[in-house]
This record gives structure tokens, C-alpha cells and sequence, in this order.
């Protein structure tokens, strides 16, 4: 199964993200917030350990190796998710996530896996950008 998910468009680094905080809330489906959270540490926007309890495995530290050096850091226009697209690998506690992420004129990629635990809670298991590994020497 796969899910797309276009945010409204507008000139990057104009359009916040988040969800207005006005009218009636509907959750939101996991790839999208989970894409929305790791856009704010890797922006720098939010500090990599907003994400402790929200990953397992080797994915917090792969955002600790790629925070720190992301391109999404820049002093430039704010980073604006623009469309998630997420696949459910065979079974319904794991999914495979694709994000397109626009700064300016720039168009970036991240790609990032969730897996939902015995307590029902989805994490966080990897995460990647642009071509720049999660994983690697640390």
C-alpha cells in the first residue's frame, strides 16, 4: 500500500509547518508526523534529543551523525515538507517512508523506516538524507 501526501504549495520557507491551531484536529497518519519531526531536528529547528523515545535501534544516532552537518541547516529559507509517500513492507507494524523537502529552489530527499512496538507506539527505526547515509563512522 502506498499513501501520497501533498502539503499545500507556496514559496519555500513561507508556508509553516504543523498543523493550524484552529477548527477541529484529525490525526495525522504516521509517515507525516514522523517526517514533519525529523524535518525539525534536521532543520535544527528542534535538538536531536526531542526525538529520544521516539526512536529505536541505530536511528537516534544516525540523527546524531546527521544533524550537525545537514544541509537543511543552512541560514537560507526555512525547509518546507512538500509530498510523503509511504509503503507498508508485508505487514502492518513496519513502514518504508520517502519525503520530498524544498529549501528555495533546492528540492532534497529523505527516506525513513517506522516500526510500531508491542506497545503499539510507532518509532523511528532509520532515517536518511539526500544521499548523505544514516548510518556510517561515528
Amino acid at each position: 500500500m502506498t499513501t501520497h501526501t501533498r502539503h499545500p504549495a507556496g514559496p519555500a520557507g513561507t508556508h509553516p509547518r504543523g498543523r493550524a491551531s484552529t477548527g477541529p484536529r484529525r490525526a495525522q497518519p504516521p509517515h507525516i508526523m514522523f517526517a514533519e519531526r525529523l524535518l525539525a531536528v534536521l532543520s535544527g529547528e528542534r535538538p536531536v534529543h526531542w526525538m529520544l523515545g521516539h526512536t529505536i535501534g541505530e536511528a537516534y544516532e544516525q540523527l546524531v551523525r546527521l544533524a550537525p552537518a545537514t544541509p537543511l541547516r543552512s541560514t537560507g529559507p526555512r525547509p518546507v515538507l512538500r509530498r510523503c509517500s509511504a509503503h507498508l513492507p508485508g505487514h502492518t507494524d513496519a513502514v518504508e517512508a520517502c519525503a520530498t523537502i524544498t529549501t528555495g529552489d533546492r528540492v532534497r530527499a529523505m527516506a525513513f523506516r517506522l516500526e510500531r512496538g508491542a506497545d503499539r507506539r510507532w518509532r523511528c527505526a532509520a532515517v536518511e538524507l539526500d544521499g548523505l547515509p544514516g548510518q556510517g563512522q561515528g
